[in-house]
């Protein structure tokens, strides 16, 4: 009687809403096919601000392979548009909704399928949780490094689109160096490896590394092997005031220079910490100027931090504060952490960019943002993972003003545009999207541009995957 009143229900969907939903039903169970206006409106969208979103026909939450390939057949069959979705934590419209599409919700997908301590990889599924990998390979002497500050969110397959990176890039790099291998359903609804599971292995072109950084242009993610480390003992972490930004900037320049490899450098300036303290109260000393977090996770994590202590204090530091224990230091880190949701409380919304220049020319970064700010007449925050050079000014403004969302609007380009200048790029790890579009062209150049469109046209000829991103 139930399976009846099932099937009745889906006829009368079927008929209500035409070929679309009754052909994706064809291949999905009813309650992965949300078709409630109300519903698939909270899915039109990430958290990047200026990013315009349709409204999806159809949101779709497939739980294996095969239901995924149904959905790029139908999709192909049809000629609609898909959308491929992971936590929507993205900050650069990726994610986005265009008209009529299907969004192609993946957060379903959630199973870490193998942990193999001897070849040292993961094999997971894309909706798995960046922390849930995390704390799971830990639990075998493991560690997965990509680390992006959603890492209690985000998932593998959004990391994976969007190459992302995280606070501990500058020992352990970022996303794309942990993606050995991939299975992948094509825009036709085909399936395809890429890569290996082994140590090491050249055969053809390097595809895996084009899906990564992708935004879901050119296939969806339905696995990953991903490599691990050895588990590294407890970093602790030392913080250094500084009186502006630019000293904080040359002790980073300094660090580098010595040869020292922190697991993390991160900076945070006056307005940040500020804004941190506001939220959470942590008593972070406001009479700096900038603030520099660094970390060492090695055997003898106390005698590295004397060492990088000094450096600070060469390059002008009105104080070095190492942490005392584990304890202390996840309380620092998780201020950086918390960082950008702070920036978010001072006037409710924000635009934060993600350029990264050289690490020689950071503090010229750092300078040109502040000139903006006030030519601007807005808060702007810096935080930035200083160890390589990939910075995150935040645009504070009122989304209800218009000027004040316009003078937002022309600070964030205008900041962009001088990392272009310091030869650095728009995006080190947050992705183009629909925010970034014209900036990528300015990039790569005309010629770049036609081999990128040529990449999309063999693996996308008909322009169905997460189409308006990229270019």
């Amino acid at each position: 009687m139930i399976v009846s009143r099932i099937e009745a229900r889906r006829d009368e969907d079927t008929v209500a809403a035409g070929p679309l939903i009754g052909r994706l039903l064809d291949g999905l169970p009813p309650e992965a096919v949300l078709t409630d206006p109300d519903v698939t409106a909270s899915y039109a969208h990430d958290m990047a601000s200026f990013c315009p979103a349709g409204a999806p026909a159809v949101v779709v939450l497939p739980r294996t392979v095969e239901q995924v390939q149904h959905v790029m057949r139908t999709a192909t069959a049809l000629r609609v548009p898909v959308v491929p979705q992971g936590a929507r934590t993205g900050l650069s419209g990726a994610a986005n909704a265009t008209d009529g599409c299907i969004v192609l919700s993946l957060t379903g997908m959630d199973a870490i399928l193998e942990i193999n301590p001897v070849d040292r990889v993961a094999v997971v599924e894309p909706g798995v949780v960046n922390a849930a990998l995390s704390r799971a390979v830990g639990e075998h002497g493991l560690y997965y490094p990509p680390d992006p500050s959603s890492w209690e969110t985000c998932t593998i397959g959004g990391n994976i689109g969007t190459a992302s990176g995280g606070l501990c890039c500058v020992k352990y790099g970022v996303t794309a160096e942990y993606v050995l291998g991939l299975d992948v359903v094509l825009a036709d609804g085909r399936l395809m490896s890429t890569g290996r599971r082994t140590a090491k292995g050249v055969a053809g072109y390097d595809l895996t590394r084009l899906f990564v950084g992708s935004e879901g242009s050119l296939g969806i993610v339905v696995r990953a092997t991903l490599a691990l480390r050895p588990k590294p003992p407890a970093q602790l972490v030392l913080a250094a005031e500084f009186a502006s930004g630019a000293a904080a900037c040359d002790a980073v320049c300094r660090i580098m220079a010595g040869g020292h490899v922190p697991s993390l450098l991160e900076l945070m300036d006056r307005t940040t910490v500020r804004a941190v303290n506001d939220m959470t109260r942590m008593g972070l000393p406001e009479s700096t100027e900038a603030l520099l977090l660094a970390a060492f996770d090695t055997t003898d994590p106390a005698a590295d931090l004397t060492a990088l202590g000094a450096l600070c204090e060469a390059a002008g530091a009105t104080q070095v504060v190492p942490a005392e224990d584990a304890a202390e230091s996840e309380l620092l880190l998780q201020a950086r952490r918390l960082a950008l949701v702070a920036l978010e409380a001072v006037k409710g919304t924000t635009m934060i960019d993600d350029v990264c220049v050289p690490r020689s020319r950071l503090g010229e970064l750092i300078d040109g943002v502040e000139r903006i700010a006030g030519k601007h007449r807005l808060t702007i925050g810096v935080v930035a993972h200083a160890g390589d050079g990939n910075t995150h000014p935040t645009v504070c403004f009122d989304a209800q003003d218009p000027d004040e969302s316009r003078r937002a609007r022309e600070s964030f380009d205008e900041i962009m545009a001088l990392g272009l200048e310091l030869g650095g790029t728009i995006t080190g790890e947050h992705g183009v999207g629909v925010l970034k579009k014209e900036w990528l062209a300015r990039e790569i150049g005309p010629v770049g541009m036609e081999m990128q469109r040529a990449v999309k046209q063999v693996f996308d000829p008909l322009n169905l995957l997460n189409p308006g991103k990229l270019f």
